[in-house]
């Protein structure tokens, strides 16, 4: 599946990342781990919004809901926060995409490490991670 990979400096925020890559914010994927229930998933949304944790908590079918430290995180996917590339499948954890991410034509993302990116088709993303999609981004 083609893709392109950038090297750049490195970036701590959605908008760093979009600005270095020359990519619209939207299409930034962020990608978060969280803990719903006694199970870890990995959750990826278009930068710009923010997580739904209702709708997230509906979606998973639990009460409990919460985003991982960063040294949970660490232990889980050996990536730092802000690096964690959307394929939670690599680190055994379910993935769940936001619609409006999925429905992109191309998307942009950390591929491990803040200084590097991969822009990629979006339903090729979708295949590859065997993600569910469902809607969970808000404003």
């Amino acid at each position: 599946m083609p893709f392109d990979l950038l090297h750049h400096a490195p970036v701590r925020t959605s908008e760093e990342a979009a600005r270095v890559r020359g990519t619209p914010l939207e299409a930034g994927a962020k990608a978060l781990v969280v803990r719903a229930g006694e199970r870890h998933v990995h959750v990826v949304l278009p930068a710009h919004r923010r997580a739904d944790n209702a709708a997230l908590r509906t979606i998973l079918g639990t009460r409990t809901l919460r985003f991982v430290t960063p040294e949970e995180l660490l232990e889980l996917t050996g990536c730092v926060p802000g690096a964690v590339p959307p394929f939670g499948n690599l680190f055994g954890l379910p993935v769940l995409v936001d619609e409006e991410l999925a429905a992109r034509d191309r998307i942009a993302f950390n591929a491990g490490d803040n200084a590097v990116s991969i822009t990629m088709r979006a339903d090729d993303f979708v295949r590859l991670s065997g993600a569910t999609i469902s809607r969970f981004a808000r404003e």
